[in-house]
């Protein structure tokens, strides 16, 4: 039976005091539960503040980004061995800000996820459609080629190593959600592409949704045969909204 996972993308928002604050709140409530996986996503300049609150602790913690290089000459980009060095266990990679902002491809998205599995992180594949894409009834064709870049490249059993989560853009941070009906769709749609590399890997699979999910909607959400979990982001800047959404996972 697949685990539950609820993440916290924090974004590019906190400082010390705002995350000693939270990450406490998150220890306190949540630091010894072992019904559900956790983790919290800082920016980079605070993940060794992570590492120091929450070692010990069952909530763990990962990077929004990494260089699909393990080294040399990028100014300004971080190894996926530099994130082990601070203990983290996951990364984010193909986030939809990621893609839109900073033009990362498929191909260059597939090629962090192996960088992450190479460096033993678990990768959590962000994929997802714009409000234009779903409208012209492109949804499915967007994430198929989204998943089957990194699948094409590393292959089913190298895939297996990582986390899927469906992002619907128009959904993130606009206040409105896809109904646990949409997300279930799209989620049956990426285990159906999954299933048909490898069975096994498919059912195993964990696939999150990510899309202002809050307190108020998370069970429903959560009730759905095919989500795992949740990719949060504003909610998770809250301790005691993002422990609410852990207890309606659990």
């Amino acid at each position: 039976m697949r685990r539950t996972f609820v993440a916290g993308n924090w974004k590019m928002n906190g400082s010390k005091a705002e995350n000693q604050s939270r990450l406490e709140a998150l220890v306190a409530a949540l630091g010894q539960r072992q019904d559900i996986d956790m983790a919290v996503f800082p920016s980079m300049p605070y993940v060794a503040q992570c590492q120091q609150i929450l070692g010990g602790s069952t909530v763990a913690w990962g990077a929004q980004n990494v260089s699909e290089h393990t080294g040399g000459a990028f100014t300004g980009e971080t190894s996926s061995q530099m994130l082990r060095d601070f203990e983290c266990r996951y990364v984010l990679v193909g986030h939809s800000e990621r893609r839109e902002l900073f033009a990362e491809s498929n191909q260059q998205v597939a090629e962090k996820f192996k960088a992450a599995v190479d460096s033993e992180l678990v990768p959590v594949l962000c994929v997802g459609e714009t409000l234009e894409q779903r409208e012209a009834g492109e949804t499915q064709r967007i994430i198929s080629e989204q998943i089957e870049a990194v699948l094409s490249l590393v292959g089913s059993d190298v895939f297996a190593n990582g986390v899927v989560a469906y992002e619907p853009v128009w959904a993130i941070g606009t206040g409105k959600t896809a109904s646990p009906e949409q997300a279930q769709e799209v989620h049956s749609a990426i285990r159906a592409q999954l299933a048909e590399a490898n069975i096994a890997m498919a059912e195993a699979m964990q696939i999150l949704y990510g899309g202002s999910v809050k307190p108020e909607n998370a069970a429903a959400i959560f009730a759905q045969q095919d989500v795992d979990g949740a990719l949060v982001g504003g909610a998770s800047l809250k301790a005691e909204d993002f422990i609410a959404i852990c207890d309606a996972a659990a």
